[in-house]
């Protein structure tokens, strides 16, 4: 699946989980995208001689609910063809670093060459000083984003925030949460193309301190020099020795001796002989030690960029795919993996359980019940058998009973040890029955409102089920487990 597929797919599923009520895409609705789409897909399948698959299911899907969506809601349309900023920085950018780097040498004599001149020197300095960056960033791995702020990794990655007016509240609410998931689904892909676009400005920043040297070079005649109040001939020399070490071994430029920079030292009358020289070296210094790479960063970059792109890694086995995945007949059974908290399922809730895993995972989905974990006991020990970041589980659901109180030394620990180390992230269900079971309770609400809040701080999100009851609260489609994001 390509970058824009994944995109409207994800747009798709922000409006489908959203529009909980069918106000905006009517049952009739889906199920004629499904319809098409499975048609689509299998016809696919079938010209293919191959499976059917459910990349071109989604992809077609996607584009005929937008497409409606779009008919029925101008200000949807209008949001749909709006563009990121990524692109259009990806131009400017390079543009302008090789506009201020020809304007460099207005901060300097443009009649001498300095040897030691404070622009190209910083240039060259900073440059160095970001590839050792560089380094030490790929041997210290991180989950960070790096010198990229998560807040600017959005803004290049969907626009501006707001969206546009007049659209039902379900299509707002679900355009919020795609600008979210977009963003945190593109970070990397986003980080790799603006890492590519500062590599290439800061090679456009040197060519155009270059191609400035060489200009005004055409026009003026340059006096090359040195001065110094701290730094005698001899310091100058090494000094200069190593900068231009690599431009004298690798291109067949004249080299200068200590007598060559005694004899150009300022303090001595200006003397145009040699200038040329001195601008070689610094051109050749600045192409072997900035531009070229930055150019090679900037395609590394590129490429990765390009791997994500055309393979965007966007994860099918979530729930919601999974049922789609379900309807055209291109998923094998699924995993429900239930954690309960100390709570012993009986064989109903356990029924119940099944019945749920149906909703969220289709009619093939497998239930992978667990014993209950004690309690107060370190999640560590319960659960050390357990294969947190399993592939074949596509869910992994704790279980706590409404009708106790939650606590964060054994509760918040557990739920902290399952977020940590479930990849996928992890639902919550909220078991009301033996709670209800009571008789009527007013308190039902405030354990509900309690036990939300509590998940939260735990970065998580509660769902109520009634295992005994489980239509009750149905989970379709529309309305799916919330999985909690890893920390």
């Amino acid at each position: 699946m390509n970058e824009g597929t994944a995109r409207n797919v994800v747009l798709m599923r922000a409006i489908e989980t959203a529009d909980t009520k069918h106000e905006i895409l009517s049952e009739d609705d889906r199920l004629y995208a499904s319809r098409s789409a499975r048609e689509l897909a299998n016809w696919q399948a079938s010209e293919g001689k191959s499976a059917p698959s459910l990349d071109h299911f989604l992809q077609q899907r996607a584009e005929l609910i937008l497409k409606r969506l779009a008919e029925r809601t101008p200000a949807f349309a209008a949001f749909v063809h709006r563009r990121p900023l990524m692109p259009l920085v990806a131009v400017l950018l390079p543009i302008l670093g090789f506009i201020a780097g020809a304007g460099l040498d207005r901060i300097a004599d443009p009649h001498r060459v300095d040897l030691l001149s404070p622009p190209l020197l910083l240039i060259i300095g900073w440059n160095l000083l970001v590839y050792l960056a560089l380094i030490v960033w790929a041997l210290i791995p991180s989950k960070t984003t790096g010198w990229a702020s998560p807040q600017l990794l959005r803004r290049l990655a969907v626009g501006k925030n707001a969206l546009p007016r007049k659209l039902p509240a379900p299509l707002a609410a679900g355009l919020g949460n795609y600008l979210a998931d977009w963003s945190r689904l593109s970070a990397k892909l986003v980080h790799l193309r603006l890492g590519r676009t500062v590599h290439l400005a800061a090679a456009a920043f040197a060519l155009g301190a270059i191609a400035s040297l060489y200009a005004r070079g055409m026009v003026n005649q340059y006096a090359a020099g040195w001065e110094s109040t701290f730094l005698d001939a001899g310091q100058v020399h090494s000094l200069l020795s190593v900068l231009f070490a690599p431009a004298l071994a690798m291109l067949p430029l004249q080299g200068f001796s200590l007598a060559d920079i005694q004899a150009l030292r300022f303090v001595q009358e200006p003397s145009p002989a040699g200038g040329a020289r001195w601008v070689h070296l610094y051109a050749a210094t600045l192409l072997l030690l900035v531009v070229l790479p930055r150019l090679v960063l900037a395609l590394v970059s590129a490429l990765r960029a390009r791997r994500i792109a055309h393979r965007f890694p966007l994860d099918l086995e979530q729930p919601y795919f999974r049922l789609l995945a379900d309807r055209v007949g291109a998923s094998g059974p699924a995993v429900l993996r239930v954690v309960p908290y100390s709570f012993t399922m009986d064989e109903a809730r356990h029924k119940g359980l099944a019945t749920i895993a149906a909703m969220v995972l289709g009619e093939q989905a497998q239930l992978m019940l667990r014993p209950s974990s004690p309690y107060g006991e370190d999640p560590k020990d319960s659960l050390r058998d357990a294969r947190l970041d399993d592939a074949d589980v596509a869910i992994t659901a704790a279980v706590f009973n409404l009708a106790a109180t939650p606590e964060r030394e054994n509760h918040g620990a557990f739920l902290d040890y399952l977020v940590r180390g479930t990849p996928r992230g992890i639902a919550v269900l909220l078991d009301e029955s033996s709670l209800v079971e009571r008789g009527p309770d007013a308190r039902l609400d405030e354990r509900i409102a309690l036990w939300r809040e509590f998940c939260r701080y735990h970065r998580s999100t509660a769902t109520v089920v009634n295992l005994l009851h489980p239509d009750k609260y149905p989970l379709e489609l529309g309305s799916g487990l919330a999985l909690s994001t890893a920390p």
